[in-house]
């Protein structure tokens, strides 16, 4: 089991492998279709993006409300692919690594190689559990999506499976 720190350094990526098992801490930010779609066209116009993403890791999530006493609620990861046209230019801006489910498109497979960046996959299905890594759950940009707003996570030993590496090796491809 590997223990990864957020912001991600590209040591760290280059030390990860396609199967590799990580518990992963720090600072992790959310977004989702339509947060992916501001942020690209901030980027395509030269404009500075709402979270400085350099060497941070994005989850493919939309959190669902708390519960009384609770952190957050539900936080399960979405299909990645819906990311993908977007992928490659977050990637080139700093992103470090993204965390979903489903498998990712050759161009972003590309962008992780050439960016030196990588995908984890956490376990669908199990949002209930995940949510319990999560320590502190703040709106960081665009509150008016609701669920779909970037949310600053601080997580501890959130549990992700290395999909994608930074050497070309896909988990999915090769399993």
């Amino acid at each position: 089991m590997i223990r990864l720190k957020t912001p991600l350094t590209t040591e760290d990526v280059e030390s990860l492998r396609a199967g590799d098992s990580v518990l992963l801490s720090g600072v992790v930010y959310t977004a989702r279709d339509a947060a992916h779609a501001r942020l690209a066209r901030l980027l395509e116009e030269g404009r500075p993006l709402p979270i400085d993403i350099k060497g941070q890791v994005i989850y493919y999530v939309g959190p669902t409300p708390a519960r009384p006493g609770q952190v957050i609620g539900s936080a399960g990861p979405t299909t990645a692919g819906r990311m993908d046209s977007y992928t490659p230019a977050l990637l080139e801006a700093g992103l470090k690594g993204m965390i979903g489910k489903g498998l990712r498109s050759q161009e972003v497979r590309d962008a992780i190689v050439k960016h030196k960046a990588v995908y984890f996959a956490a376990t669908g299905g199990a949002a209930a559990l995940l949510a319990k890594c999560i320590v502190a759950c703040e709106v960081a940009a665009y509150p008016d999506l609701g669920c779909e707003a970037i949310h600053r996570l601080e997580v501890r030993n959130l549990p992700l499976v290395v999909i994608n590496d930074c050497a070309g090796g896909d988990f999915y491809r090769r399993v």
